[in-house]
């Protein structure tokens, strides 16, 4: 593993490779997504803030106050993804989320059905990517990790671990068509 490449991205990944029991549950990546997902907002809210600003000055003070309500938006938008974070551990998947009410969901990861990266061109040219789960989990059964550095290897260390929990459990992914058929035809009944 390289140890140079993983400094540089925005988490922090467990460097042993020890297999794990069910006792055992500790951190592999914790990070969140990047403030680049809140770039159209900013840039907005900084032109409204330039306009309130000129147009305040040659009409009215009052309309420089737009300025203020820019900033505010902007230092809320900034403290709402500041405030969502993702932890993979060896067992479950944590979703952080909430500014004044905080709201922790998990996703085991036995029941990780397939992973999927999306990088949008907007976030390539920031090395960022989304990194999109199907689950079996009732309560999340699409979670996605947004805008995360280095999505591919976060995605590598997610599946090793979906895998060996999937095989410690014996867990089995049966697959269901349309018609109610299992892809092992009549056999069940």
């Amino acid at each position: 593993m390289d140890l140079g490449r993983l400094s540089t991205c925005r988490g922090v990944f467990r460097v042993d490779d020890t297999p794990v029991s069910n006792d055992d549950e500790s951190t592999v990546w914790k990070g969140g997504p990047s403030q680049v997902v809140n770039l159209p907002v900013f840039s907005a809210c900084l032109l409204m803030a330039i306009a309130c600003l000129v147009v305040g000055d040659n009409l009215h003070w009052s309309i420089s106050l737009g300025a203020l309500v820019a900033g505010a938006i902007v230092g809320w938008k900034w403290l709402v993804v500041r405030c969502r974070k993702y932890e993979i551990t060896t067992q479950r998947l944590r979703l952080f989320e909430g500014v004044l009410n905080q709201d922790i969901d998990e996703v085991e990861l036995y029941r990780v059905k397939d992973t999927r990266i999306v990088r949008p061109i907007w976030l390539r040219v920031f090395d960022l990517g989304n990194i999109e789960l199907e689950t079996s989990d009732r309560t999340h059964p699409k979670p996605v990790l947004t805008a995360i550095g280095d999505a591919i290897e976060v995605r590598e260390h997610l599946r090793k671990y979906v895998e060996m929990l999937r095989d410690e459990k014996r867990v089995r992914e049966v697959d269901f068509d349309e018609t109610g058929d299992s892809e092992f035809g009549d056999e069940l009944g």
